[in-house]
Order: C-alpha cells, then structure tokens, then sequence
C-alpha cells in the first residue's frame, strides 16, 4: 500500500492544529481544571474505603488496560481499510461529546461522582484512538528529510495550545473569589463555571479539528483481506512476531521508548508536588510554573525538530535524556523557587525534543502500510510500564526518610534506564 502524501506548509498546518486543540483533553480536562474539580468538590460528596483521587486513578488505570489491550488493532484496521482520517474524525468527535457531557456533572450528589469519573475514563480510550491514528499520519505529511521536524512542529502546537487555552479558562471561567468567577461573572453554584469549561474544551477541540479532516487525504486500504476481532488479534501476534524476526530495532526502540517516555511523564505529573512540597512555590506560582514550562518545552520542540533532521532522532534523543538526568541531580542540590524556576525551566526545555523525536523515530522504523499498527503498539508498550515512575518517585521518598526530594532520583533513573537500552538501537536516519 502507498499512503497518499501531501507535504505542503497548509497541509502540515492543519495536521498541527489537531495538536493545538488536543491540549483541551490533556491539559484542561486531565491535568489541570476538570480532574481538580472531580477529586474536589465533587468527590467529597462521596463515602468509601477510598479517596475520590483514589477511585479517579483507578477508573483512568482501567482505561489504560484497555488502552494498551485495543490500539494496537484499532491502528491495525484502519491501516488495511484505509480509514486512517476517518478514524481521526470519528474517535475525536466521540471524545469531544463526552468532554462536552460533562457539563451535567455538578457538585452536590455522589452520583455525579460515579458517571464523572465514567465519561472522563471513557475519553481517555476514545482520545487515545484518535491519537493512534494521528500519529501515524505523520508519514503522510512529511518526507523523510523533514519528518523530524514536522513532528517537533505539532509537538509545540500542543504546548502552546495548552497554554493558550489554560490562560483563557483560567481568566474567563475560574479566576477571582465569591460566588461569581472569572471575567466572565459565571455563578460557582453546582460547579457551573467548571462545568461550562467542559463544553468550552469540547468546542476548542472539535473546532480545531475540523482543518486535518478537510485537508489530509486519506490513505487507500492495503489491499489484505478485511477480518474480524479475534482474526486482527491473530494478525497482531503473527506481525509482532515477524517484526521479532526481521526488524530487532524497532521491537527494542518500542521497549527502551516505552521506558523513557514514561520518565518524560513523570517530570510533568510530580513537577507541581515537588514544585510546593520541596521548593516554596504557592499553588498561582505554579499554574505560572506551567504556562512557563509548556513554552520552554514547545520551544525546545521546534528546535529538536530541525536538530532531528539533521543528526537524526536517537541523537536528539540521547542528548535531551542525558541533559535532563543531569539537571535532574542538579536540582537535588539547590533551594528555594528561584533556584527550581531555572532548573525546572531547563528540564522542561528537553522533553518536548525527546518526545518528538521519539514520534519521528518510529515513524521512520515503521513498514509501509503498518504506521497506524505500529503506533498501537507504541501506546500499548507505553501504558505497560506507566506504573514505572511513580513507583519509582514513591521508592524513592520512601528510601530518602519521607522527603519527596529524594523523589527526583526516581525520576531520573527511569531516564537513565530508557537511555542505556536506547544505546544500542540503530538510528534509521543513519542507516541508509
């Protein structure tokens, strides 16, 4: 199967912006705004053996398993259908009307709770679907000379995304005290301000997804015979299994990837605790914190991007990982938030390069026609080691008398692991 391309700067502009209004699912739903406000106010309404975060981390640990068990043959179908755009379009849309039925999720009945957590599980799934398949459109997009870049291009369009899209929720919807919020003047009564952000995210999202789908063309199916689950389940094991036999390097990158990437999440996911636990800054210093590390990290994407395609991904890779660790025993050393503004500012810069550069590194790995089966394979091995980091992190304070400094060390030896099995693997920009 040859993939339709089409390379021109609108074409990657509008892949780009699928990217940018992502951010409203990542940063706005999942890290920032709606995960508070489910954890918080909603889940004090609710009684257990758990906390609310508890039951919202195992709800999110659920969809991961099945996150990890489905991608790799929703890529695989759509890559023998050619139904890669479509399948965008559809998993993207699933996703934004569920963020957008979160608007019924108010603050005053455990009920709430329960389908709360429910829709925001849900979505996970369906986003990373959709994220499957945007990925492997990569290929389509960009030639083998500017892939590296392409890839840092909508790795930044995330993070800015992000920034831009926080700083208007936070200004217009949650911003102030009383019982109106923001400029602009939403009553806080049953959560409606948060909730409102929901829909806000649905549409920034939706919106912003509409330009791939009229400008990336879809690719032809791969002429093999269409079969059903368990069939495509039988297909996976045997490719996994002849790319064992012939391609060792792209089944070694998927582990050493799965092990860094892991570590590059964990710099963002225990960032803001170390942040006020360790390092003095008040909870709007590190809502600052994050909008700064997001511009560090989208510039350090581009950069990486042109770096890629010059000396090749493992490269960038290597580089980025090696900084980071070193940063990381920097930051072991110094106090006060001016001190952890610089080195955290620095630390953020190289996980945009790493990530992006992983994303072209597989893309330049991946058969002809196996893209969308190929970054399954590449969510399912990252969400098989998810627990990695924060295990790690928690040894780590564990080991160090309870402090979660000590945690940093956790951090950075899954850095250093990912990076010594990356070793080895073949750069296939340098193969040729």
């Amino acid at each position: 199967m040859t993939d339709v391309r089409r390379t021109d700067r609108w074409t990657i502009a509008a892949w780009g912006l699928w990217d940018w209004g992502s951010a409203a699912f990542n940063a706005v739903l999942i890290t920032f705004i709606f995960s508070v406000y489910l954890t918080g106010p909603v889940g004090d309404n609710i009684d257990g053996p758990f906390t609310p975060a508890q039951y919202y981390g195992f709800a999110i640990g659920l969809a991961g398993v099945a996150i990890a068990a489905i991608t790799p043959i929703m890529g695989q179908r759509a890559d023998v259908r050619g139904t890669r755009r479509r399948s965008v379009g559809l998993w993207t849309f699933v996703t934004v009307a569920l963020m957008a039925a979160l608007f019924f999720i108010r603050d005053d009945g455990a009920i709430y709770f329960w389908v709360g957590i429910a829709i925001m599980a849900v979505a996970s799934v369906t986003f990373q679907f959709a994220e499957v398949n945007y990925f492997a459109q990569l290929r389509q997009i960009s030639t083998p000379e500017t892939v590296g870049r392409v890839s840092g291009f909508g790795w930044s369009m995330g993070y800015f995304g992000g920034i831009v899209l926080l700083l208007l929720c936070f200004l217009g919807f949650v911003s102030g005290e009383g019982d109106t919020l923001g400029l602009l003047g939403l009553p806080a009564e049953g959560g409606l301000n948060i909730r409102l952000v929901a829909v806000f995210a649905a549409v920034w999202f939706g919106a912003f997804a509409l330009p791939l789908l009229l400008r990336i063309p879809e690719i032809a199916p791969s002429g093999e015979k269409q079969t059903g689950i368990v069939d495509s389940y039988r297909r996976l094991f045997s490719d996994v299994a002849l790319l064992w036999r012939t391609d060792r390097n792209a089944v070694f990158f998927l582990l050493s990837s799965a092990i860094f990437r892991d570590g590059l999440s964990g710099v963002f996911a225990f960032g803001a605790i170390i942040a006020v636990s360790v390092y003095g800054l008040s909870p709007s210093d590190v809502l600052l914190f994050g909008v700064a590390a997001n511009v560090a990290a989208a510039l350090g994407s581009v950069a990486g991007g042109f770096l890629d395609d010059r000396i090749g991904p493992k490269l960038v890779i290597m580089i980025s990982l090696a900084l980071m660790i070193a940063t990381s025993m920097s930051l072991l050393f110094i106090d006060g938030p001016q001190g952890f503004w610089f080195f955290g500012l620095v630390l953020c810069m190289f996980v945009g390069p790493a990530q992006s550069a992983a994303r072209s590194f597989l893309t330049r790995v991946s058969p002809p026609g196996r893209d969308g089966q190929m970054f399954g394979l590449y969510a399912t091995t990252g969400r098989a080691v998810s627990w990695l980091s924060p295990i790690m992190f928690s040894l780590f304070v564990t080991i160090g008398g309870g402090g979660d400094r000590t945690g940093i060390l956790g951090i950075a030896l899954v850095l250093l692991v990912g990076a010594l099995l990356l070793l080895p693997v073949k750069d296939p920009s340098r193969s040729k």
